[in-house]
């Protein structure tokens, strides 16, 4: 591959899944992949998603929730949708940007279930942990789902 590939991580809040993605992204598969990151909606970036990937070595707390629309002029080789609902309402992009869904659980969401006691960045931490496996497959893996779903 001679150029580094465009990929965005779309999440419906793009506040902790998505920020997550990025910020591994850069971190891990920055000499292949130009990684960005957006929402549905914006809900500011999630603190406990800054804190547990300080913990993995990571900073993503120059990274700002941004609207989709806001990377307009930016050619998109993929679309990783990493939650249900912007997966079923991502929207159709105007260039040749394969859209290809890999679902995280919603670490907030998991967090509110839990009973008293429970650290809620255990959460975070497992949804992290899911992220950063995924993004070191990268970029094959959305190479091989390119060519299986042909």
């Amino acid at each position: 591959m001679p150029d580094k590939l465009n990929v965005l991580f779309l999440c419906t809040g793009n506040s902790c899944r998505s920020q997550m993605a990025e910020g591994f992204c850069r971190a891990l598969r920055g000499d292949v992949i130009n990684a960005y990151s957006a929402g549905i909606e914006t809900h500011g970036l999630n603190p406990n998603a800054v804190t547990v990937m300080a913990e993995a070595g990571v900073d993503i707390t120059s990274q700002t929730s941004q609207l989709l629309s806001e990377l307009a002029d930016v050619k998109l080789d993929y679309v990783v949708t990493v939650c249900s609902h912007a997966h079923e309402t991502c929207p159709v992009f105007p260039s040749d940007a394969k859209i290809v869904h890999v679902g995280f659980d919603d670490p907030p969401r998991l967090a509110s279930a839990l009973p008293a006691g429970d650290d809620p960045l255990d959460c975070y931490r497992r949804v992290r942990d899911e992220i950063r496996n995924y993004i070191k497959s990268l970029p094959e893996s959305l190479i091989d789902e390119q060519h299986s779903s042909q």
